[in-house]
């Protein structure tokens, strides 16, 4: 339905409208895959009647092609014409326009095995497009291993690599890998431009060192499951400063829609729960816009920035 409300499926088949947290300050979704929700128009449309200023969306150059950046401005502009059609939006305030939408490209840790010259030199090209801003999302996965190991490192430090050279900052992708993929940055040197863990699902002490090594952190879905108390306490223990949300979407819905489709204006539950953490129930209303607008610009500036000197040459 072209409106702003999250529905969840009862069991006559009817859809039970779930009302969303009133934020009322806006903010942003630093991950989400765009191309894969089944009508991107109308989320990004939905998630500017939520408010969500920005969002980030990941192109995977040997699973996706350059699909998105072909469509992205036909997206933009059918989820300008929706956004107006909505009736009573949330907080029963005047439409928002849709949300900014940058890019990121590179080859996921999945995908590793596809890497050939050919797919270095289209990730190369697709850097060069200005609405890209970083490279990612790229890492290891030893959870599935979809791409044997030694093929998963070897493809995500030339992509290090790759990121220095284009001095685009690095979207990062790790599950059960934190010990090699800290490894590889370390011996690849961390990139200069910033470099973002995104979806952490590990403990409070992992993260400490990757915060200790420059590193922004980005906390999904994940962080409103009931079984994810490691991960909030995670969420404590990064400065406010290096604090990004996001979905993943079309993955990961947070809680109350978990098990749904994801789409980037769901972060506003995910932004909810962090402010939960990190607040508690007693704090102003203006403490948590500040925490909000934090979040908003700690993302703004890492992933919005203006097109880099090697971008322009």
């Amino acid at each position: 339905m072209v409106d702003e409300h999250f529905r969840k499926p009862k069991k006559n088949g009817a859809a039970q409208i779930v009302n969303a947290p009133h934020l009322l300050t806006p903010i942003a979704d630093s991950h989400a895959h765009v191309q894969l929700l089944a009508d991107p128009p109308l989320a990004l449309a939905r998630a500017g009647a939520h408010e969500i200023a920005f969002v980030e969306t990941m192109v995977d150059v040997v699973e996706d092609g350059a699909a998105t950046y072909e469509q992205l401005d036909e997206w933009v502009d059918a989820a300008q014409l929706l956004v107006r059609q909505m009736g009573s939006l949330c907080c029963g305030q005047a439409p928002y326009d849709v949300p900014r939408v940058r890019i990121a490209a590179g080859v996921h840790p999945h995908n590793a095995k596809g890497w050939t010259d050919a797919v270095e030199g289209e990730l190369l090209r697709l850097l060069k497009d200005p609405r890209t801003s970083a490279l990612g999302e790229v890492g290891l996965d030893y959870h599935y291993d979809l791409s044997p190991r030694e093929d998963q490192k070897r493809v995500f430090a030339r992509q290090v690599e790759l990121a220095h050279l284009t001095g685009l900052p690095l979207i990062l992708h790790v599950r059960e890998a934190f010990d090699d993929a800290f490894a590889i940055m370390e011996e690849a040197g961390w990139n200069p431009a910033g470099v973002l863990l995104h979806c952490y699902t590990a403990d409070a002490h992992e993260v400490e060192r990757w915060v200790a090594a420059g590193c922004s952190v980005a906390f999904g879905g994940a962080l409103t499951f009931n079984r994810s108390d490691d991960i909030r306490a995670a969420l404590r223990q990064v400065p406010l400063d290096r604090l990004l949300l996001e979905t993943d979407a079309p993955y990961m819905a947070p809680v109350p829609l978990r098990g749904q489709k994801c789409e980037p204006a769901m972060v506003v539950f995910t932004a909810g729960r962090a402010l939960e953490e990190l607040l508690g129930e007693g704090a102003s209303q203006e403490e948590r816009k500040g925490v909000l607008a934090r979040t908003l610009a700690n993302t703004l500036a890492l992933l919005d920035r203006a097109p880099t000197p090697w971008q322009r040459t």
